[in-house]
């Protein structure tokens, strides 16, 4: 299994759409087996890329903090499981993730008429 992540330097980045890059970890018997780092600068806002580069880099699970019900359905419209309202160091959430602790937390970022392009 891999688990995508949008992060900022080690900690879960809490706006999906402005995330320059994302973390792939790959999962095999509930441990971490590598974790790559893959740049999404070129799709900020570009919800059909995001999902794109996702899916190609073989995600099937999407963890993320603040993220737009745009991006929900595009990220899911492409086959992929999302998980909100994720905090802190990405490392310890994709264990909680493993663990079967990590809880969906419903937050969906409304930002109409902000647009920080």
């Amino acid at each position: 299994m891999k688990i995508a992540i949008p992060n900022n330097g080690n900690m879960v980045n809490q706006h999906f759409g402005m995330s320059e890059s994302f973390v792939i970890a790959t999962i095999e018997d509930k441990k971490i087996l590598t974790v790559e780092e893959i740049s999404a600068a070129e799709f900020a806002h570009q919800h059909q890329g995001l999902a794109d580069l996702l899916v190609k880099n073989g995600a099937t699970v999407v963890i993320t903090g603040g993220i737009g019900g745009g991006a929900i359905a595009g990220l899911k419209q492409n086959g992929l499981q999302v998980i909100k309202g994720a905090s802190g160091e990405y490392l310890k959430v994709i264990n909680e993730y493993i663990n079967g602790t990590l809880e969906d937390k419903d937050v969906v970022c409304n930002h109409h008429g902000e647009h920080h392009h």
